[in-house]
């Protein structure tokens, strides 16, 4: 194993923060995170374990040890009737799987198309896009315990997913890693084009006879006129988790401002477009040095060359801050601050 110090780790991490981690090391086996872990402990050492670096703001050094996951590998474990089983490594390219899995007739996954970040990341986040979610297509997952430094099998109930929420957010954070998630895929797909902006750009590309290619297509098009690409203006995507409102205050919100974003929840509540919320108060496209808003989703910060993660973080405060004086809801960041 080999373990570097005073890493510059900007180049990990989506935001382009400038920080460095006192140590850091990649693990590409259990066996090396096994030895990474157990360096830690030798030391004292708080651990951060680092996937693609797409959800996570740096605030500043990191003082302990750093531990990149790069397992790979993808295996169809076994199928069924309706569905292929496919296992992923927690190292693998998210947005490469989705890819693999429709080149390979493994479909479900589609809707999930150009979401940053690799794999090991999905679950914990219980990542989501355009009427889907990882929950809906995940089997099982394996998880390195880093108390008992065993492997334990986590199947879906186990995971407690909620709203981009899981166990893995709450009970066991930083208690473990994610090593590999198993999904459930179906053999004869089910589109899922209910979601506004997608029948719209399929409509767009004229499509005839619809397939999942098409699908996946439509949402890396719709991503791409919306979102900012990491390699260009540093960021992290959806700043801020959609936030979810009672019935009543749905009610209320609708009385006050006609043309309000929402999508009704099967118990009954309402998931409000926080990128709405957020244009209404007037920041889309704000700038304040090198921190701002991305001129056409106001739902991601940006990081235009220098700024810092507290810069970042103060400026999220002043739009959670403007919401909640307008409409009276409260915004939660999606990102981990670090």
């Amino acid at each position: 194993m080999e373990i570097k110090e005073n890493y510059n780790i900007q180049h990990l991490n989506s935001f382009d923060i400038k920080v460095d981690a006192k140590y850091f090391t990649k693990v590409a086996s259990i066996l090396k995170l096994q030895e990474a872990i157990g360096f830690s402990e030798q030391y004292n050492l708080s651990v951060l374990i680092l996937g693609g670096g797409s959800n996570l703001l740096f605030t500043q050094d990191f003082q302990g040890l750093v531990v990149k996951i790069n397992l790979k590998g993808i295996s169809l474990r076994k199928e069924d009737e309706n569905h292929f089983y496919v296992k992923a490594c927690a190292g693998e390219n998210w947005d490469d799987f989705v890819k693999f899995c429709c080149d390979s007739g493994y479909y479900g996954l589609e809707n999930l198309s150009l979401i940053p970040g690799n794999v090991g990341a999905s679950p914990i986040q219980n990542i989501g896009a355009y009427g889907v979610e990882l929950k809906d297509h995940f089997y099982e997952l394996e998880f390195y315990d880093f108390a008992t430094r065993k492997i334990r099998n986590y199947n879906n109930s186990d995971c407690n997913f909620g709203y981009r929420n899981s166990i893995f957010k709450n009970e066991l954070k930083q208690k473990g890693v994610v090593l590999s998630v198993t999904f459930k895929l179906d053999k004869i797909p089910k589109f899922k084009t209910g979601y506004g902006a997608i029948k719209e750009e399929l409509d767009r590309m004229e499509i005839i006879k619809l397939t999942v290619k098409d699908i996946r297509n439509a949402v890396i098009n719709i991503r791409r006129s919306k979102l900012p690409d990491p390699e260009e203006i540093g960021n992290a995507g959806s700043f801020f988790k959609n936030p979810v409102v009672s019935n009543e205050k749905h009610s209320e919100l609708s009385k006050r401002f006609s043309e309000l974003v929402s999508f009704k929840q099967q118990n009954g509540t309402y998931k409000l477009a926080a990128g709405w919320l957020i244009d209404q108060c007037g920041w889309k496209g704000y700038r304040k040095g090198d921190a701002g808003v991305h001129k056409n989703q106001a739902l991601v910060l940006v990081n235009y060359g220098k700024t810092s993660g507290n810069e970042i973080v103060k400026l999220s405060k002043e739009i959670m801050h403007s919401v909640n004086q307008k409409f009276g809801v409260e915004l939660e960041r999606e990102v981990n601050v670090v």
